[in-house]
C-alpha cells in the first residue's frame, strides 16, 4: 500500500522524466543483482527464515514464559510470564515478508516452487519445497487461526495486493493433502536440491520420513475437533515411515564464526537479550523457570543437569563458575516480581556448555515427539506396531540422547536413562488421562529449547502439562494463559475486508485470548 501511494504521488513526475530519460533507464539496473530466481539459494534461505524469525519475541518471550520454561522479573519483555506486550507475538507474521533479508520465508518458498514447478526433472525439488511450504504454514496457522494461504505471496506474480484469509479447517485440509502428493512424488532418479538442502542435503529417503512425521503432527492436531480425520492422516503417517531413529533426525547446523547469520540463533537469541555475562541483571530479566526446574529435580531427571547452572562467584566475588549441581538449580516464579529480586544470582540459568553455543545444531523435528505422538496412537488405539509403554519409553531415550548433538556436556550415560524409567515408570495401568498427561508432559519436557512452537500448540490441544496460570496486576488476558498470537493491526488497515472477516468468524477478537479453529 505505501509503494502504491508514492507511486500515485510521483506519477506526474514520471511523466516528465519519461520523456527526457536519455538512456538513464538502463543505466539504473544493478548489474550485480540476479533478474532469475534461484531456487537453491531461496530454498536455503526459506529453511533458515522459517526456524529464526522472531525467535526472541516468539518463542523465548510469549511462549518460553507461558508455557513456564522461561520467567522474567520485568514487565515489559512479560508477554509470557505475565501475559503483557502483545507485540512481541505480532512480529511472527513478518514470515509473510518485510525485511527482504531477515524475513519473507512465504515469498521465498511460492518463488520455489513457481520455478521448479513445471520441469519433470526438479520433481523432487518441488516435492521438498511443497512438504517446506506445508511445514512453514503450519507454523504460522498455529498461531494465528485463519491467515493469509491459497493467495499469500502472490503479490508478485499475481499482483494480489489483498490476499483473502482462509479458514484454519480448509488450510489443514490442504496441508495434508499437499504433504500426501508429495511424498508420493518423489523419484529417486530426478536431481535434488542437494547441500543447499540444510537439513538433509537432498537425501530423499529422509525427507519422506520428515513429510510423513509432520503429516502425524498434523493429523494429531485434529483430535478435538474431527477425530476421524486424525485417525485417517495419522495411520497414514505411520504407515508411510516417520522419523523413530537418531540418525533420521532433522537438523540444520550452525557454526560459531564471525557472521552472526551463521550462528545458531536461539544462543544468538538468549544471549544477545539476557544471559550475555555471568553474574548481576539480564537484559530482559529471564531465569529458568520454577515450574520446570522444580519438575526436573523431582523426577530426577538428568536432563537437569544438562540444560541448566546456577553462576557461582569466587571468594572475591570478581569471576563466575557456570555449576551443574542439583541441589544449586533452582528455578524463578512466574510472574511473583516487578523489581529485581535480591537473590536474582541464585537462579538458574541456561548452560552455556550446551544451550548457549553458537555452533549447536537446531533440531526441527526429532524422534522423541514422533515415539510420543506414537504412544498416543497406541493409546487411542489407531497404532498396533508396538505399545503405549515401548514407545513411550523409546521417545524418553531419544529425547535424553539427543542432547549428545550438543557436544560433550550434553551427554546423558545409558545408566542415568534407565533410572530415569525405573525411577518415572509408564503409568500402563492408569486411566487414558493418566497416561495422556504422562505422554503429554513428557513432550513439555523433550521439545524444551527444540521446539517452543509445538509445545505451544501441544499444550493448546491436550491440556498438559497442566499449568497454574498467573494473573499478575493489569494481565491482558484476565489470568488466563494465552491461547493465540495476535495479528497486527496493519492488516486491518491494508487487508481490512479480508481481516475483519476473517476476525468475525474467529469469534470477533483479536487477543492473545482468542482461539484457533482445533483448540477445544
Amino acid at each position: 500500500m505505501k509503494k502504491f501511494l508514492r507511486l500515485l504521488y510521483l506519477a506526474p513526475l514520471a511523466l516528465f522524466i519519461t520523456s527526457c530519460d536519455n538512456g538513464f533507464e538502463e543505466m539504473n539496473v544493478n548489474p550485480n543483482a540476479s533478474t532469475e530466481v534461484v531456487p537453491g539459494f531461496l530454498f536455503t534461505k526459506a529453511q533458515l527464515i522459517t526456524v529464526s524469525t522472531n525467535y526472541v519475541g516468539a518463542a523465548y518471550l510469549t511462549i518460553g514464559g507461558s508455557m513456564q520454561h522461561f520467567a522474567t522479573y520485568k514487565e515489559v519483555p512479560a508477554a509470557g510470564d505475565k501475559y503483557f506486550n502483545y507485540g512481541y507475538s505480532v512480529n511472527s507474521w513478518a514470515l509473510y515478508g518485510g525485511d527482504p533479508v531477515n524475513s519473507g520465508a512465504v515469498i521465498d518458498i511460492e518463488q520455489v516452487i513457481d520455478a521448479v514447478s513445471t520441469a519433470p526433472a526438479d520433481v523432487n525439488k518441488l516435492s521438498a519445497a511443497r512438504i517446506w511450504r506445508a511445514y512453514l504454514y503450519h507454523r504460522l496457522t498455529d498461531l494465528y487461526g485463519d491467515i493469509p494461504y491459497s493467495d499469500a505471496g502472490k503479490a508478485l506474480s499475481d499482483k494480489n495486493y489483498t490476499p483473502k484469509y482462509d479458514e484454519q479447517s480448509a488450510i489443514y485440509a490442504d496441508m495434508l493433502k499437499e504433504l500426501e502428493e508429495s511424498l508420493n512424488a518423489f523419484d529417486a532418479a530426478q536431481a535434488t536440491f542437494g547441500n543447499a538442502d540444510l537439513m538433509y542435503g537432498g537425501d530423499i529417503t529422509k525427507w519422506k520420513k520428515f513429510g510423513y512425521s509432520l503429516m502425524l503432527r498434523l493429523g494429531m492436531r485434529l483430535t478435538e475437533v474431527d477425530a476421524a480425520m486424525a485417525k485417517t492422516w495419522v495411520e497414514k503417517a505411520i504407515a508411510g515411515g516417520i522419523i523413530v531413529s537418531d540418525a533420521d533426525v532433522a537438523t540444520i547446523a550452525y557454526v560459531d564464526g564471525s557472521i552472526t547469520a551463521s550462528r545458531n540463533f536461539i544462543a544468538s537469541g538468549l544471549m544477545g537479550t539476557d544471559y550475555v555475562t555471568p553474574g548481576g541483571d539480564n537484559v530482559e530479566g529471564g531465569k529458568l523457570a520454577k515450574t520446570f526446574i522444580d519438575y526436573l529435580k523431582t523426577t530426577k531427571d538428568p536432563r537437569l543437569n544438562v540444560v541448566s547452572i546456577v553462576w557461582v562467584p569466587s571468594a572475591d566475588g570478581k569471576t563466575f563458575t557456570a555449576d551443574t549441581t542439583t541441589a544449586l538449580q533452582k528455578g524463578m516464579q512466574n510472574a511473583a516480581f516487578n523489581s529485581l529480586p535480591a537473590d536474582f544470582n541464585t537462579y538458574s540459568e541456561p548452560n552455556p556448555a550446551t544451550i548457549l553455543k553458537y555452533n549447536a545444531p537446531l533440531v526441527v523435528m526429532g524422534n522423541a515427539e514422533m515415539n510420543l505422538l506414537l504412544a498416543e496412537a497406541a493409546l487411542r488405539g489407531w497404532y498396533s506396531g508396538s505399545t503405549a509403554k515401548a514407545t513411550y519409553e523409546e521417545a524418553v531415550k531419544a529425547g535424553m540422547k539427543q542432547w549428545a548433538l550438543f557436544g560433550s556436556a550434553g551427554v546423558i550415560s545409558d545408566a542415568k536413562i534407565n533410572a530415569y524409567l525405573i525411577a518415572n515408570p509408564y503409568k500402563a495401568t492408569g486411566t487414558v488421562a493418566e497416561q495422556m498427561a504422562q505422554i503429554h508432559t513428557q513432550k513439555w519436557v523433550s521439545l524444551f529449547l527444540e521446539d517452543e512452537y509445538e509445545i505451544f500448540s501441544n499444550w493448546r490441544r491436550t491440556g498438559y502439562p497442566n499449568l497454574t496460570p498467573t494473573n499478575y496486576p493489569g494481565n491482558l488476558t484476565g489470568g488466563k494463559i494465552p491461547t493465540r498470537f495476535v495479528i497486527p493491526d496493519s492488516e486491518g488497515i491494508y487487508n481490512a475486508e479480508n481481516f475483519n472477516e476473517a476476525r468475525t468468524r474467529q469469534g470477533g477478537t483479536n487477543t492473545l485470548s482468542s482461539l484457533v479453529w482445533w483448540d477445544k
